[in-house]
């Protein structure tokens, strides 16, 4: 069966401690049933029992979701693989974690996901969460268009590019991703560019990039009572409608024929 629409979130989950100091990985379980998203693409996720016997967050959520999960690990926080999280409603058909960090700063990661959304489609999900200093996202972006990363040779498939970016300006991280990518026009959807913190939006942290085998169809932030106090950040949900060959010619003559007509009237 043909699935032409996924809905998509992204959501650092600030490791599931909340406004209020607790730590309630059921909160966040809450807001993602609220969501009910296809692919889900978390930050800051604990993948371990704590030493108080509590749950693994990864392992939890996935469970409580009933979706696939992958943990892609960045670092060892108190002994305990922490670090970007995919969850699925589709099969998981590849993995690749990659290294992104800059020297110096904290570790870093981006989470590929290759996704089989039917049949024939498998689609690159690429979870990012990449630093706070304006020079180390200067080198994460760099290493995230390059030939190892998104521009991998044998990389053919739709691409999905999300996550917190950190980016509160318009950066050098924004400016290539764009200049490759496709971007959802946030203040045409939401009326601001503002989403973070939840609570008092000043800031646009979390973005979500697809390449031409998207279309958007809805973007939302998911503002409720659960996910303003489970994290500092609200999820970011995207329904992107997937084209298929058809479509593929269809918007390119469309987009060929815009143009011609603009040159004779120029």
């Amino acid at each position: 069966m043909r699935k032409d629409t996924i809905r998509i979130a992204t959501y650092n989950v600030h490791k599931c401690r909340g406004l209020d100091g607790r730590v309630r990985p059921e909160r966040i379980a809450e807001v993602l049933g609220e969501i009910d998203a296809d692919i889900l693409a978390l930050q800051e996720v604990i993948s371990a029992p704590d030493r108080r016997g509590g749950d693994d967050q990864a392992g939890f959520l996935a469970k409580e979701m009933g979706l696939k999960f992958v943990l892609g690990e960045t670092r060892r926080r108190n002994g305990r693989p922490y670090g970007n999280l995919v969850l699925s409603r589709f099969p998981i058909r590849a993995v690749a974690n990659y290294d992104i960090s800059a020297p110096g700063r904290e570790p870093r990661g981006c989470l590929r996901a290759d996704l089989g959304v039917d049949r024939n489609t498998t689609v690159h999900v690429f979870n990012v969460h990449l630093g706070t200093s304006y020079f180390e996202r200067r080198h994460q972006a760099r290493r995230l268009i390059g030939s190892s990363i998104l521009g991998h040779p044998w990389l053919n498939g739709p691409r999905i590019v999300l996550g917190d970016f950190n980016e509160w300006t318009r950066g050098l991280a924004s400016r290539l991703l764009n200049a490759r990518l496709k971007t959802v026009d946030v203040r045409a959807h939401l009326g601001s560019r503002r989403t973070y913190p939840g609570i008092l939006p000043l800031l646009y942290l979390d973005h979500i990039y697809f390449d031409r085998h998207f279309e958007v169809k809805k973007l939302e932030l998911h503002r409720t009572k659960a996910a303003l106090v489970a994290s500092d950040h609200l999820p970011l949900v995207a329904e992107l409608r997937l084209l298929h060959a058809g479509d593929h010619d269809h918007h390119h003559h469309a987009r060929w024929s815009e143009t011609h007509r603009h040159s004779h009237a120029s």
